[in-house]
C-alpha cells in the first residue's frame, strides 16, 4: 500500500506582519507570545496562539534585534543607536541607553535578577572585532564578531573573557545561540554550516550532550537536526523567502518562522515578508534511537 504524502504546510500565517525585512523575533519564556524587531522600525507584540497583534513601538531607525524582559515588555536595539525597554501592556518606551553608532545585538539576563530599569552602565568590554549575534545562558554571556573571533564572559566577573576562542567554522559568523543546558552553544556561519561547540570541550561532555536544533536557510528551507549522530532529522517545506529568524515556543510545542528576504542577492523583486507558526510534531524532532544488534544465537 503506497503511503500518503500530505500536503505542504507552512503553518499558520500571522496577521499585521512587518512591512519590510525581519531582523528577529522571540518567543517569551512565559507564554506564546512572539516578539518581532523589522527594518521598518518597529518592534511587535504577537499572541502566537490567537494570532492577534498586541502591541507596537516605532523607532527613529530600523530595529536589529529585541528580546523579551517579562511576557508583555521588552528590550530594543536600533540602528537610530539606541536600546529601549518597551511596556507594551502600558504603551509606555524608556530609552536605557544612546550610543556612538548603532545597536546590533541586545540580550536580557534573567541569572542577574535586574529589573530592567536602570539605566546604570556597568561597563564597557571592548571586543577584537563587530560584534554580529549575542547569546545567554544563566551566567555564560557567549559574543560572536567579525574575524571568526568568539569570546565567552562569566556575568559574575567581566573583567575578561572567561575562554578566547576561534570558530571552527572556515567563514564569517551569522548566529549564536546557546544550548539551554547551559553546556555550550551553536555557531551558524553564511556558508551554510552549523558547529556545536560545549564550553566544556572534553571528549566525554561532547558525546552526552549534543542535542536537536533547527536551522533555516537563505534556501527557504528549515531542518531539524540532531547534532548527536550529525543527521537531519526532518526538512519542513520550502517557504516563500529567506528564513531570517526562528524560534522555539517555551515547551518546543510551536515553531515561528521568519519568511523575510535577506539579502544575499542583492536587490531585487521578493516574495512579501511574513511569520510562521507552526505545530511542531514530536517525531520531527525527536532523534531516532540507534537500533541494536540482535544476540548471539
Amino acid at each position: 500500500m503506497t503511503a500518503v504524502i500530505p500536503p505542504p504546510f507552512s503553518g499558520r500565517e500571522l496577521s499585521n506582519p512587518p512591512t519590510d525585512g525581519i531582523s528577529n523575533l522571540r518567543f517569551s519564556n512565559h507564554s506564546d507570545h512572539l516578539l518581532v524587531s523589522s527594518w521598518d522600525k518597529t518592534v511587535r507584540l504577537y499572541d502566537a496562539g490567537t494570532n492577534v497583534m498586541r502591541g507596537e513601538f516605532m523607532h527613529g531607525g530600523a530595529v536589529l534585534d529585541c528580546c523579551f524582559h517579562d511576557d508583555s515588555s521588552g528590550f530594543s536595539a536600533s540602528a537610530d543607536n539606541t536600546v529601549r525597554r518597551l511596556v507594551f501592556n502600558y504603551e509606555k518606551e524608556d530609552i536605557l541607553g544612546r550610543h556612538d553608532a548603532h545597536v546590533r545585538c541586545v540580550e536580557y539576563s534573567y541569572a542577574t535578577g535586574a529589573s530592567g530599569q536602570e539605566r546604570t552602565l556597568i561597563g564597557t568590554y571592548l571586543q577584537p572585532e563587530r560584534v554580529y549575534s549575542l547569546s545567554l545562558v544563566g551566567n555564560r554571556l557567549v559574543v560572536a564578531t567579525a574575524g571568526r573571533h568568539v569570546n565567552v564572559y562569566d556575568l559574575r566577573n567581566m573583567s575578561q573573557p572567561e575562554q578566547r576562542r576561534e570558530s571552527s567554522l572556515k567563514y564569517q559568523t551569522r548566529c549564536v545561540r546557546c544550548y539551554p543546558n547551559g553546556t555550550g552553544y551553536a555557531l551558524s556561519s553564511v556558508e551554510g554550516r552549523v558547529a556545536m561547540e560545549f564550553f566544556d570541550s572534553s571528549e566525554a561532555s561532547q558525546a552526552k550532550n549534543y542535542g536537536t536544533f533547527a536551522t533555516g536557510g537563505c534556501d527557504g528551507f528549515v531542518n531539524i537536526w540532531d547534532g548527536n549522530n550529525k543527521k537531519r532529522l526532518y526538512q519542513y517545506s520550502k517557504y516563500p523567502s529567506s528564513i531570517a529568524a526562528l524560534s522555539f515556543s517555551r515547551d518546543g510545542s510551536l515553531l515561528a518562522v521568519a519568511s523575510s528576504y535577506t539579502y544575499e542577492e542583492g536587490d531585487k523583486p521578493h516574495e512579501p515578508d511574513a511569520i510562521f507558526v507552526r505545530s511542531v510534531n514530536e517525531i520531527e524532532v525527536k532523534p531516532k534511537s540507534k537500533p541494536y544488534p540482535n544476540p548471539p544465537a
